[in-house]
């Protein structure tokens, strides 16, 4: 039995159509209906390009679509880099990667609204506590000594005259 890439080779010589027709008709690149025919899968990153495009180039020839993919999936199996998906992602490296992921998770919406409010309850309880404090306290504790010194014969009971202004 051929391979698929012979298949779609004798039935595109088979109805006279050039690469470039087929390509044109089935908006694939032409490197890639080549790399079809020629069997050269590893010029495409994943399987699923391979299906699609043998599928469409397929059914343009009225091929049997069915019979063809079951070859495909025969033939991608024994190759080294279509024969098993590719994993979803990478595993997860660092603690970076790992805060970034949660961090992604999180709904802002309420985190900031939570966020809010804590902030608002901090800043009232701190003024709160500030005004007790400020109330608690001796008002003249913060108060340094009176700079009045009376003079050397005086008793220190009462305060001097002031002088009268100047004219």
């Amino acid at each position: 039995m051929s391979t698929v890439a012979e298949q779609l080779q004798q039935a595109r010589q088979a109805q006279n159509l050039t690469v470039h027709q087929i390509a044109e008709i089935t908006k694939i690149r032409t490197d890639h209906l080549r790399a079809l025919e020629e069997g050269n899968y590893e010029i495409f990153s994943a399987p699923v390009y391979i299906r699609g495009f043998v599928r469409s180039y397929s059914t343009l020839l009225k091929l049997d679509v069915p019979k063809i993919m079951a070859a495909l999936d025969q033939e991608l199996g024994q190759t080294k880099k279509h024969s098993e998906p590719p994993p979803f992602a990478e595993p997860a490296g660092g603690v970076l990667d790992v805060l970034m992921l949660q961090l992604s998770k999180v709904d802002w919406r309420k985190a900031l609204v939570v966020l809010g409010t804590i902030g608002t309850l901090v800043v009232v309880l701190g003024a709160v506590l500030l005004l007790r404090h400020q109330r608690s306290a001796d008002p003249l504790s913060g108060l340094k000594p009176a700079l009045y010194q009376s003079p050397a014969g005086g008793s220190g009971d009462t305060l001097p005259v002031p002088s009268p202004p100047r004219r």
